[in-house]
Parts: C-alpha cells; sequence; structure tokens
C-alpha cells in the first residue's frame, strides 16, 4: 500500500555504522548517510531530539539532503514528557537563566521549571520544526511518555498543553504503561485521543511489565504510528541496561506477519502509517524494516 511508510528510529547510530552491512564503504559523512538512507527508507524518527533540545541549522540540513516526499518523525525533548532532565540538556543560555535551585539539581522535571522558561524552549522546538514543516518533510512528534504517566484528569490535561503548544502539527503519543490500556481504560484512552486528534502509537514490545503496552492496532488520527521495540524481556528488565542493549532484537518472519496484517487494515482506516524499527544494535532495524516491508 502507497500510503505505508517504513523506517527505522536512527539513522546514525555508532553500532549501525560499525555494522559495515548498510552503509556503503564510501559513505563516510553525515551527509552521505543521510541520502543513502533516504535511498532506502521514506521515513525516519529523529530520536536525538529527546535526549537534548535540537537546533534550527541541523533541521535545515535534514532538509536539504533528503528527497521530496520524505518524511522525519521527530521525538519530544523528554523534558515535554515529564521525564528527568538534566541541565546540559537544555540550551545554553537557557541553563543559565534557571533559578539557583533548579540549576542545582541534578535532575528536574517539567513542572520544576518557571513558565517564562519553559514557554521558550516550547517557542525553541518549534523553531527547530519549521525547517521541516516547511519542506513538507515533518511527519509526527512523537511524545513517548514515561512508565509513572498514569491515566487520570491531569495527565490529559497535560497531553492537550503539548498539543497547544504545537497545534500545528500533527502529535502522536505512546505510553509505557499498560494501565492506559485496561479494560477500565482503554475506551476512554481511544476516545481522549481521537476526539483530539491525536495518533495513538501501537507498540509491539516485550509483555507482562508495567511499562508493557499490548500489542493493539488502532487509528485515532489521521496519521496511524506504529513502533517495534523487540521482544527482549530479560534486557528489558534490566534497569541499568543501554538502550542498545533494551532493543536488541532480530524479528522473525513468524512474528511480523500478524503485525502485517494489522498495519494493513491500518492503512484502510488512515491517510499514512508511519512503521518504525526501535531495534538498534547494529543493523537490526534495517533488517526488521527491510522483512516488513517484503511482508507488506
Amino acid at each position: 500500500m502507497e500510503n505505508i511508510r517504513i523506517g527505522t528510529c536512527s539513522w546514525t547510530d555508532p553500532t549501525l555504522i560499525k555494522s559495515g552491512t548498510f552503509y556503503p564503504a564510501d559513505t563516510t559523512t553525515a551527509e552521505a548517510r543521510l541520502a543513502y538512507y533516504a535511498s532506502q527508507f521514506n521515513v525516519v524518527e529523529v530520536d536525538s531530539s529527546y535526549y537534548a533540545m535540537p537546533n534550527r541549522q541541523t533541521a535545515t540540513l535534514w532538509a536539504q539532503r533528503t528527497p521530496d516526499g520524505f518524511l522525519f518523525d521527530i521525538k519530544a525533548f523528554r523534558l515535554f514528557t515529564q521525564h528527568p532532565t538534566e541541565a546540559h540538556a537544555l540550551p545554553r543560555d537557557l541553563r543559565g537563566a534557571l533559578p539557583k535551585e533548579i540549576g542545582k539539581k541534578q535532575r528536574f522535571y517539567y513542572r520544576d521549571i518557571p513558565p517564562e522558561i519553559l514557554r521558550h524552549l516550547w517557542a525553541r522546538f518549534e523553531d527547530v520544526l519549521l525547517p521541516l514543516e516547511s519542506a513538507g518533510k515533518l511527519g509526527v512528534v512523537l511524545f513517548q511518555f514515561p512508565e509513572w504517566f498514569l491515566p487520570g484528569v491531569r495527565q490529559m490535561d497535560h497531553i492537550l498543553t503539548c498539543k497547544e503548544q504545537l497545534k500545528t502539527h500533527a502529535l502522536a503519543v505512546e505510553f509505557r504503561n499498560g494501565l492506559w490500556l485496561s479494560d477500565r481504560n482503554r475506551d476512554t484512552t481511544m476516545s481522549f485521543l481521537r476526539d483530539n486528534g491525536l495518533a495513538f502509537v501501537c507498540v509491539d514490545g516485550p509483555q507482562g511489565f508495567d511499562s508493557s503496552i499490548p500489542p493493539i492496532a488502532e487509528v485515532t488520527a489521521d496519521i496511524a504510528v506504529v513502533r517495534f521495540h523487540g521482544r527482549n524481556a530479560t534486557a528489558w528488565r534490566a534497569k541499568r541496561n543501554k538502550a542498545v542493549d533494551r532493543f536488541n532484537y532480530y524479528y522473525s518472519q513468524e512474528e511480523l506477519e500478524p503485525w502485517a496484517k494489522k498495519i494493513a487494515t491500518c492503512a484502510e482506516a488512515a491517510r499514512q502509517v508511519h512503521v518504525l524499527f526501535n531495534t538498534n544494535n547494529g543493523d537490526q532495524g534495517v533488517v526488521n524494516a527491510r522483512l516488513m516491508a517484503r511482508l507488506l
């Protein structure tokens, strides 16, 4: 189906480059790697924007180095999704504007930041999106909320705050707590997302944890998003593991076939479906993405 886009959650992961199985040997610069990636896939997720506030110049280069029709899904800065954040992740000038009692903290949260600084942070983040939006290359802004972000009115109000701050852009919401999709809460969750034009992020990942989301496929907005985190339950459980360990997984054809059917069904209800593989050890992401492309 032409409205299904398939890609990975990074094109610059050091282990992918080191694997030597995806990029040609003469593809050694950032510009060449992005151009080659865009010749193989038509969407990519930018995860670096979660860890630190990106800058407009970088986004402008992304737009210039990719062909027409290529899309970037941008992961929201971690402070906005109520993850703990260190001062060094903020732009230098805003870092210096933090009240002393907050700047001294090892980590702080959204609720700790004065409204004026929050206003500037949101404005900086939207400024990064504009070059991609202007080039027609912005897909969705992904808000991945943490395990402790539980169903409730305050949490929904925060999601709506995020929407209001980026009201001209398409937003996708990924939950990391299964209570949002429990028998008691599922209908309320889906109605909330649908009523506000927010894309529910369908997830495949290890099951049996508080952070586990059931592998369901729902379309709640114009664009549907499906993210694959692998099924490495042992690594998922280990709290000190790095991302390269937690998402260390090659999918089998048998594991992806049921999802191929779900994705095809989503494509009948959504204008676009973005299928993204977050399996990021070596060439796992591109291998898994290519397998899904063949199945579809």
